[in-house]
Order: structure tokens, then sequence, then C-alpha cells
């Protein structure tokens, strides 16, 4: 089996191009890897089982599961939110224009 050589980039936009994604697309990941990295803080910080987090949010133990592991492959935005939701809280959203369009 050849041996994969990692990818590195400086900036999530500079990934997404070495992944073949747009820049548009970045933006998105960019915001789940944001949320993502905020649940998992505060799934520490609160000890919250897997099960817990599933029965709150309404969704599977394993989905949970995988999320934490940072396997995003068909998870939403939304699905990121209602789980934080389930735990206390909230969203803050903030729109700001970029100097040059996507």
């Amino acid at each position: 089996m050849p041996k994969l050589k990692p990818i590195v980039a400086a900036t999530p936009e500079a990934l997404a191009g070495e992944l073949g994604l747009s820049s548009i697309e970045a933006k998105e990941w960019q915001v789940q890897h944001a949320l993502l990295t905020r649940f998992k803080e505060i799934a520490r910080e609160h000890r919250f089982t897997h099960a817990e987090i599933a029965r709150r949010s309404g969704t599977s133990r394993t989905r949970v599961t995988a999320i934490l592991n940072d396997d995003l492959e068909h998870v939403s935005t939304d699905l990121l939110i209602r789980i934080l939701a389930s735990l206390g809280y909230r969203v803050k959203v903030s729109v700001v224009r970029t100097r040059t369009a996507a």
C-alpha cells in the first residue's frame, strides 16, 4: 500500500482548495468545525455521556460518538445547533461582509 502524504494548509480556504472544495464549501466547513469544537468542549466540561447527549438531542448514541470523533460526514449544521441547544446552549450568528465575493 502506498504511503499517504499529509495535506498541510495554512487556512481553511487553502485546505479546501487542496481537497478540491470551493471557497463556499470551505466556509461551511469552518462553521461546522467551530460548532464541533465548542460541542466537544462542553461535553468534556460537563462530562456528558454520549447516551445522555443522544437522549437530550433526539439522535442516536452512535451518531453522537461519530460526531465527537470528528466524523461530520452527513452531519448538518442544524444537527450541531440542535445538539448544543439540547445541552442548554444557544448559537449566536454574525454575518459580516468580506472584501471579495466567494
